[in-house]
């Protein structure tokens, strides 16, 4: 349950990062795809920099999954702009 929590408040994060950096938008699918792994990968990281720290629960997972959306897809969408130089 925790994971599906991630990995959807991921998707929302990369897509609220998208609406708040619109020249780094990857368009809504593209956000929302590194906004999932993003989330997955953020609220893995989270408790396990944190450990018993992190925030228990839920608003752990989803505080984890969304910034790690929101990040994921700013450094996908800053190595693409770079790229296109």
């Amino acid at each position: 349950m925790e994971l599906l929590v991630q990995l959807l408040l991921g998707a929302i994060g990369g897509n609220v990062g998208g609406a708040l950096f619109k020249n780094l938008s990857l368009g809504m699918l593209g956000n929302s795809l590194a906004g999932i792994l993003g989330g997955g990968i953020g609220g893995h990281l989270l408790g396990a920099l944190l450990g018993a720290a992190a925030p228990a629960g839920m608003a752990g997972t989803a505080a984890g999954g969304g910034v790690g959306g929101l990040v994921l897809m700013l450094v996908v969408a800053l190595i693409r702009k770079a790229l296109a130089k």
